[in-house]
C-alpha cells in the first residue's frame, strides 16, 4: 500500500491549463476514481503520477517522498491502458512476465506469479497465446495481470473498459473490484463513466476544466452534490431542475429568494396517496406524457408546474398517456442550487 499526494500540480499544453493547482491525498490501499468529461484533465494527472507527463509545478509525492524527478521506471508503479499495450509478438505468459523479467527476478519466480495471477483472472489456459488470439476481454485480462504480477503499491488504471461492450464492461467492473479487495495496491482509475465511478470507487474525484469540483464516497457525490454540475453529471438518468411556482411549496427560507432552483433526482419522487411524513411534502400534479420501460421500472416523461420532469416508478404499475399522478417529495432527498453560481444552498 502507498498513500499518494498531489500538492498544487498545474499542467498546461500551449495556452491551454489543463491542471489548475490540484491538490489531492489518496489513502493507502485506497480505490479511487478521477471522473469527468472529455478534456477535463483526469488522464493528464494520471501520467503526471505515471511520469509519463511532467508536471510544470507542484509537488507529486508516494509516502511522503517526491517522485516528480524520478524516471517512469522506477516509480515503482503500474499502468493499465485503454489500448491494453500488448508486445504482438509476444504470448501471454511473456507479457505478463516482461516486467519482473525487467526487474531481474529469477525465471523461477516470474513463472510461480505469472501462474498465480493467470489462475486468479482465470486465463491460464491461454498463457501460450499471442496477443491477436484473443478477444477484447482475454486482453484486458491479460494487461491486468500483467500489471498484478509486479505487485507494485501503485496500480493505474486509464480507462481500460472503454473498448469494451457493455456486458464484459460489467463483468471487468467486478473482476477489478474483486482484485482490489485481495490486493494491497492503491489504485487510481479514471473514467468518464459515471457508473464505473459509482461501482468502483471507495471515493470518486469529479474534475471540470482542469479543477476538482467534488471529492467524496459514492453516495456522497450522489446524495450532496457540491453544485449543479456534479448534480447533472452524476447520477443516470440526471437531475431534474424546476423553476417557478413549485418552489413555493418548498418550506425552506432560501426557497424564498430570486434565482433559485429546486434539484430533485427522478427516484426521489413519491406518488402522493396518503398523509404526508413529518418531512414530506405535495408538489402538485405530474402529467403524464411518455413511459419507457426499463425493466423492473419505467420512467415516466412529462410535465409539473410547467417543468419538464422524469421519475422513476415500479413497471408494474400501469399508467397511460396524459393521466395527472399527484406528487410528493421527502424534503430529505431534495436540494436547492443558486441559479447564477449553480451552487447547493442546502449543504
Amino acid at each position: 500500500m502507498a498513500k499518494i499526494q498531489f500538492s498544487n500540480i498545474k499542467k498546461s499544453f500551449g495556452s491551454a491549463d489543463v491542471l489548475k493547482g490540484i491538490d489531492l491525498d489518496i489513502a493507502p490501499g485506497e480505490f479511487l476514481v478521477l471522473v469527468g468529461p472529455s478534456g477535463c484533465g483526469k488522464s493528464t494527472l494520471l501520467r503526471t503520477l505515471a511520469g509519463l507527463e511532467s508536471a510544470d509545478s507542484g509537488t507529486i509525492s508516494i509516502d511522503g517522498k517526491k517522485i516528480n524527478d524520478i524516471e517512469p521506471q522506477n516509480r515503482d508503479i503500474a499502468m493499465v491502458f485503454q489500448s491494453y499495450a500488448l508486445y504482438p509478438h509476444m504470448t501471454v505468459a511473456e507479457n505478463m512476465g516482461f516486467g519482473l523479467k525487467l526487474k531481474n527476478l529469477a525465471a523461477g519466480e516470474i513463472t510461480k506469479r505469472v501462474n498465480e495471477i493467470s489462475e486468479l483472472l482465470q486465463i491460464k489456459h491461454l498463457l501460450d497465446r499471442k496477443p491477436k488470439e484473443l478477444s477484447g476481454g482475454q486482453r484486458q485480462r491479460v494487461a491486468l495481470g500483467r500489471a498484478l504480477s509486479r505487485q507494485t503499491p501503485v496500480i493505474l488504471f486509464d480507462e481500460p473498459l472503454s473498448n469494451l461492450d457493455a456486458h464484459l464492461r460489467s463483468q471487468m467492473r467486478l473482476e477489478i473490484k474483486r482484485l482490489h479487495h485481495s490486493s494491497k495496491s492503491t489504485m487510481i482509475y479514471v473514467t468518464h463513466d459515471q457508473m464505473e465511478a459509482t461501482t468502483l470507487g471507495d471515493r470518486i474525484a469529479v474534475l471540470k476544466d482542469g479543477v476538482i469540483e467534488q471529492i467524496g464516497t459514492p453516495s456522497e457525490i450522489y446524495h450532496r452534490p457540491k453544485n449543479t454540475f456534479i448534480a447533472t453529471f452524476i447520477g443516470s438518468p440526471e437531475m431534474n431542475f424546476l423553476e417557478g411556482a413549485v418552489l413555493e411549496k418548498i418550506p425552506w427560507p432560501e426557497a424564498r429568494k430570486a434565482d433559485q432552483i429546486l434539484g430533485i433526482r427522478p427516484d426521489a419522487f413519491s406518488l402522493n396517496q396518503g398523509p404526508l411524513g413529518a418531512q414530506e411534502v405535495a408538489l402538485g400534479d405530474f402529467q403524464v406524457e411518455i413511459s419507457e420501460n426499463l425493466g423492473g421500472q419505467q420512467m415516466l416523461h412529462g410535465t409539473l408546474s410547467g417543468n419538464n420532469v422524469r421519475i422513476l416508478v415500479d413497471s408494474m404499475d400501469n399508467f397511460s398517456m396524459k393521466q395527472t399522478l399527484p406528487l410528493k417529495i421527502d424534503l430529505t432527498k431534495a436540494h436547492l442550487f443558486d441559479k447564477k453560481t449553480g451552487l447547493n444552498q442546502r449543504l
